[in-house]
């Protein structure tokens, strides 16, 4: 049972990112609500952590206390209205089928990326 809870809050959690991502790109949102879902979005989205996981306790600091006090700030300054237009959004943007070929490819892009690196690291370095 509580990890049905837990999977709904994240599935919650990922329609409510997706939700304030709109928000901060439409111009009916107020500025310093834009403002401050266009910062919880970008650290939510983004692959650097603000303190590294691996560091006990304090690495899912910022991913279980510092993420969701940000969503939840940024939804309190969104008239209500408006957020439950971006919600609804952002569920339909999110139920929209997954491509797996376009994942593949960008695997691929990244790997062909990667492997012209290290072939110009050797390359240099010898």
């Amino acid at each position: 049972m509580a990890f049905q809870r837990l999977k709904s809050w994240a599935s919650a959690l990922k329609v409510d990112i997706i939700a304030l991502w709109l928000a901060a790109r439409d111009s009916r949102t107020p500025f310093i609500a834009k403002l401050v879902a266009a910062s919880i979005t970008g650290f939510a989205l983004s692959p650097i952590d603000l303190i590294p996981d691996f560091i006990p306790v304090l690495g899912y600091l910022d991913d279980l206390i510092i993420l969701p006090l940000g969503i939840a700030l940024a939804i309190r300054l969104i008239p209500p209205a408006l957020m439950a237009e971006f919600r609804l959004q952002a569920r339909s943007i999110a139920d929209r089928p997954k491509s797996r070929i376009a994942m593949a490819l960008i695997i691929l892009f990244w790997l062909g990326l990667s492997l012209l690196a290290g072939l110009w690291i050797l390359r240099y370095r010898a």
